[in-house]
């Protein structure tokens, strides 16, 4: 985290075993998403019930780039939070779940299409059913007749672009589908 972690407690005593938890549980955050800038939590203990104890609600304001995310638990009249532990473990839960959203969303954001491989043919062997095919980067790729798409290894010519599917051969790199690209197709 880029800022410390900031914990409060209200309308109860700041407890080392409860900050030690919480903390715990915001490193365990920041493992799982290591680009998280800051963390806040609040500890409130509620209205005091004779019979059942405090009740507690606890919050967790996690700040990403490019937003904030707010976990909230709340004791309800279905589910009160009588045990602090388990409120704090509820919330980070949650903020865990909606981390995982957020990653997945700005991951997807982010992934960057690569173009297939692509290049230009170096050399045709005709009698011997291959060719070459030399990548911008200037590795050569060997092709056989047969991975011509559409058998138009007849009219290939020394230049034209190609794109392929690699794979490993027995003596290197070679395309396991070669697609000639006419004029109006862009290699990428």
């Amino acid at each position: 985290m880029q800022t410390p972690l900031k914990i409060a407690f209200r309308n109860l005593d700041r407890s080392p075993a409860l900050e030690a938890d919480i903390s715990g549980h915001a490193e365990k955050l920041e493992r799982f998403y290591d680009r998280i800038i800051g963390c806040s939590v609040v500890l409130e203990a509620r209205h005091k019930h004779h019979q059942h104890g405090n009740q507690y609600h606890v919050r967790v304001d996690v700040t990403v780039p490019g937003g904030e995310l707010v976990a909230s638990r709340e004791p309800d009249e279905h589910h009160a939070y009588t045990d602090a532990y388990v409120a704090i473990h509820d919330a980070f839960d949650s903020m865990r779940r909606q981390l995982e959203d957020f990653a997945r969303r700005h991951d997807q954001r982010l992934k960057v299409h690569e173009a297939p491989p692509h290049g230009r043919v170096v050399e045709l062997h005709p009698a011997q059913d291959y060719g070459r095919i030399e990548t911008p980067d200037g590795q050569l790729v060997y092709f056989h007749r047969n991975s011509v798409v559409d058998a138009d290894f007849d009219r290939l010519q020394i230049g034209a672009e190609v794109r392929f599917d690699p794979e490993d051969g027995d003596r290197g790199p070679q395309a396991s589908t070669v697609h000639v690209l006419g004029k109006h197709h862009i290699a990428g």
